[in-house]
């Protein structure tokens, strides 16, 4: 049975199905071996318990609770009204956590249903996250002095992971930024990049000082969930990927104080998680360091460093990965302040949500 969220189907066509447990055959979605592929249209998994052990001392649950674990690594929803004693305390509180049931999957909620229910099933697929804590270098460039500190807490948020800064001053000498960057709860090793040299020769000269496993790419102005990168690195293993990053679904409009959700490209082309794709939100890039090297770096260009980063590694047979952004925010301003220029009103275009103030995903954490 797959064990990965690959082919999540955001918008489920049907509704809840019932899991219950055979003695003989294991769990049994609406009577049959549970299979993630063929749930992808369902809402998600009501569990039966009937039938199921009273107590953990025979090792019966454990058998139980793996199947559990292994539905919810797929990234299949799941619910329940009680959870018997030897459930583990984690799963137990998820699969009781039925507030996302509360969005009606129909008419003007149906998006919003089905953001709860995609945050859900995230929450789900990190329990299987594994045990090891990997080694991450975030690199970030920037020529926003006022900037870093924020970008710094952010990174100090970050679960699971161990993490170094690397921390490209272009054109921004030290001393502007020497207070957020002594007090930074994170190690910082930074380099002072003369203003006239490339974005993505600056990246590069930033990137060279990595020790990490991991490179991650960050922008100084948009906001990371808590669990941003540990989310990557876990795609990265059940994808088995070389290259991955996060949909480009929620943006702050700063000049309209309005964020956007989009699930379409202009096209109209769905935008879908959890896919193989050559486009990933560029601020959210993750790749093992050595694959960086073997791509070869950033490109030296002062604008599209993402979007040349990841040709180059579709040209060198990299597989790229894209998985939920829901623990990621873009801040859009006006055009001029961005390398990735595009005018307000085309986010506004592409809504499929639309919000006052600054609206994140849940998974964000945010205050």
């Amino acid at each position: 049975m797959s064990v990965t969220p690959c082919g999540f189907a955001r918008t489920p066509e049907k509704g809840l199905a019932r899991l219950h447990w055979d003695r003989e055959e294991g769990w049994l979605a609406d009577g049959r071996p549970p299979d993630p592929t063929a749930l992808r249209p369902v809402r998600g998994l009501e569990i039966d318990w009937t039938g199921t052990p009273t107590k953990a001392s025979d090792g019966a649950s454990a058998v139980v609770v793996d199947g559990l674990t292994r539905l919810a690594a797929a990234g299949v929803p799941l619910t329940a009204p009680t959870a018997p004693a030897w459930v583990p305390a984690p799963l137990a509180a998820l699969l009781t956590d039925r507030a996302w049931l509360a969005h009606h999957a129909d008419g003007t909620a149906r998006s919003l249903a089905d953001l709860r229910r995609e945050e859900h099933s995230v929450r789900l697929r990190r329990l299987s996250r594994p045990a090891a804590t990997p080694s991450i270098s975030v690199v970030m460039s920037t020529k926003r002095p006022a900037l870093v500190a924020d970008a710094l807490a952010q990174m100090a948020r970050q679960r699971h992971v161990n993490v170094e800064v690397l921390l490209g001053l272009h054109g921004v000498p030290f001393s502007a930024v020497r207070q957020a960057v002594e007090s930074a709860a994170l190690p910082v090793r930074w380099v002072e990049v003369a203003e006239d040299v490339p974005f993505g020769a600056a990246l590069n000269r930033t990137a060279a000082l990595a020790e990490g496993d991991h490179l991650a790419k960050w922008d100084d102005d948009d906001w990371y969930g808590p669990e941003h990168l540990a989310d990557l690195v876990m795609a990265l293993s059940y994808a088995e990927a070389d290259v991955v990053g996060t949909t480009a679904e929620f943006f702050y409009l700063q000049p309209l104080r309005a964020t956007i959700r989009r699930t379409t490209f202009a096209s109209g082309a769905s935008y879908p998680s959890e896919v193989w794709s050559d486009h990933v939100a560029g601020g959210t890039i993750l790749v093992p360091r050595a694959k960086f090297h073997e791509i070869g770096g950033f490109a030296e260009v002062p604008r599209a460093v993402d979007l040349a980063f990841l040709k180059a590694a579709s040209a060198a047979g990299a597989r790229i990965y894209r998985t939920h952004g829901l623990g990621y925010v873009l801040r859009r301003g006006l055009s001029d302040d961005h390398t990735w220029q595009l005018p307000l009103g085309h986010f506004l275009k592409v809504a499929t949500n639309q919000w006052r103030g600054f609206r994140p995903s849940l998974l964000m954490e945010a205050a």
